[in-house]
């Protein structure tokens, strides 16, 4: 009988997700165990294995589309099996409740109630297949107190299919574990809490885990739960088990990659994609044989004739979708109003020179203004705040988030604690976060947690512009090119080089006078670069 497979939740927060890419195609004969794709989360791109036996009947998601929780994404069943009923709607009845449902039936499991402290992160019961309503800890590979990195392996689940393995999509710390080794919780039960070493979360546990229905499994049943995947076993020459990821064993097997050659970086040594994508065979360069020149034909534009009107269409992706959903919230909902100031530039110039000069030393222009923000924000502290409709949040700690251009739209990398740091700090703390964000490198926690934002467009030869506020910030600094231009300096017309920068501020939190004292400040500290050095 063909079975239905549905868009899986692969993360606890994942509403929709992308098809990245199909490795099987309809009419392929798929075995338990087999990866049938890669599938983008508003977090990662992860593999999605095959419970079922049988052939591939239907492809219900294309790559490239997005689609939300539980639509049809495949058919598995009988080759030449009659689908036909189930395409035209009669999937429904043959599909479980839907989980969305369960979840209104169930007592609530999430934190709403509870105030969750800034960089915790709560973790539930996710659920690893289109069918599961509960799932076994079968071994936590973390304890409480445990420095967690993203990609890391948390614990092995057992579903109602297979025991699989649950990786962390978030840096920090293990402050608690909610479901214990052997115990059985539902679907978005509190499973574990992360976040910065020594967070109080007392109060948090008893929001969350109280609500969670947590029972223990029955011994026989742990001791005869099997992993139902059916894989051949990668051993090393000596006759060791070598841990690699399912994605991971399908890369190399396609590249002829020894997998007892590669060294793992994950959790026990275990062997992820990255691994095997960056390993170089030791006698892999050959010398007496010049490798052949692949030429490429030059791509010939289709010619339209003048008049023809004609549109392409491309997918968002979901980092585009998160940016316009951030940033419309952001503009609709805060009232901004915008400051410009023209800074004159000429000893800032003169000091980054100096400086420069130096060894190992490179600060930018853009360096500069982000210490003269982090500087100026200590003066004026409302400009460092955050809007909740109960009060306003005042930070007492400074973190810069900094605008960063990539292919798919814009990330902000965040400095933490920006005001403890020095020029040459953060000059290579940008460079460092910069370079990974437009390689896809930057972990969540990186990109999270600022107090305000500094965005630059003066490389590009923009003069001035304007900002949205990078919610939940009060502010953002809009910085433009430096130009030469002519200037009055002591009743003489001058050379001078001149820098405009402008302030979007949230009228909810900074009002008209506060963002211009800030603004004086910080062009004192741009007039004047050798008060930062002090």
């Amino acid at each position: 009988m063909a079975t239905v497979i549905n868009m899986p939740r692969l993360s606890d927060t994942m509403e929709e997700g992308v098809v990245a890419k199909w490795l099987v195609k309809k009419g392929d004969k798929i075995n338990e165990g087999d990866i049938l794709a890669e599938i983008e989360t508003d977090k990662a791109t992860m593999e999605f294995e095959s419970f079922y036996e049988g052939t591939l009947l239907h492809i219900g998601i294309e790559e490239g589309e997005t689609a939300p929780v539980d639509k049809l994404l495949a058919i598995i069943g009988d080759e030449g099996e009659d689908i036909s009923d189930l395409l035209n709607g009669n999937i429904a009845s043959q599909a479980e409740t839907p989980a969305e449902e369960k979840v209104e039936e169930s007592a609530p499991t999430t934190a709403e109630s509870a105030s969750v402290p800034e960089g915790v992160e709560i973790i539930t019961m996710p659920r690893l297949s289109d069918t599961m309503e509960e799932g076994t800890v079968a071994t936590w590979l973390k304890k409480v107190g445990d420095a967690v990195e993203e990609g890391d392996i948390l614990a092995e689940i057992e579903t109602d299919k297979a025991t699989m393995e649950f990786e962390s999509f978030y840096n920090g710390t293990l402050l608690h574990i909610g479901i214990e080794e052997g115990q059985t919780a539902s679907v978005d039960a509190l499973l574990a809490i992360i976040g910065p070493a020594g967070t109080d979360i007392s109060g948090l546990k008893d929001g969350v885990a109280t609500t969670a229905t947590v029972a223990k499994a029955e011994t026989s049943v742990k001791e005869t739960k099997t992993e139902v995947t059916s894989k051949p076993v990668t051993t090393t020459a000596t006759g060791g088990r070598i841990l690699a990821s399912p994605l991971a064993k399908k890369i190399a097997a396609d590249k002829g990659i020894d997998l007892s050659q590669v060294k793992g970086t994950g959790e026990n040594g275990r062997i992820v994609k990255k691994d095997v994508e960056s390993f170089t065979p030791a006698a892999a360069v050959r010398t007496d044989t010049p490798a052949k020149e692949q030429t490429t034909a030059p791509v010939v534009q289709t010619f339209v004739p003048a008049g023809e009107e004609s549109f392409e269409e491309v997918n968002n992706s979901q980092m585009r979708k998160a940016i316009a959903k951030s940033l419309s919230a952001s503009k609709f909902n805060a009232p901004h109003y915008y400051l410009t100031i023209e800074v004159d530039m000429q000893n800032a110039m003169a000091s980054r020179k100096n400086i420069n000069e130096l060894p190992d030393t490179k600060v930018s222009f853009n360096d500069m203004v982000v210490k003269a923000c982090a500087m100026a924000l200590r003066k004026h502290p409302q400009v460092n705040t955050q809007w909740t409709d109960a009060a306003t949040r005042y930070a007492k700690h400074i973190n810069i988030g900094v605008a960063v251009a990539v292919p798919d739209g814009l990330l902000v990398p965040v400095l933490p604690f920006t005001d403890q740091m020095s020029l040459t700090q953060i000059g290579a703390k940008v460079k460092d976060l910069a370079g990974r964000a437009r390689n896809k490198k930057l972990t969540p926690q990186e990109m999270s947690g600022s107090t305000f934002t500094v965005s630059n467009l003066g490389m590009f030869g923009i003069q001035e512009f304007t900002s949205i506020i990078n919610q939940p910030n009060s502010a953002i600094l809009s910085v433009g090119a430096i130009v030469q231009k002519p200037v009055v300096k002591d009743g003489q017309i001058v050379v001078g080089n001149t820098m405009k920068v402008t302030l979007a501020c949230d009228h909810r939190t900074v009002d008209g006078a506060t963002g211009a004292q800030f603004l004086q400040t910080l062009q004192q500290y741009l007039e004047n670069p050798v008060t930062m050095l002090a």
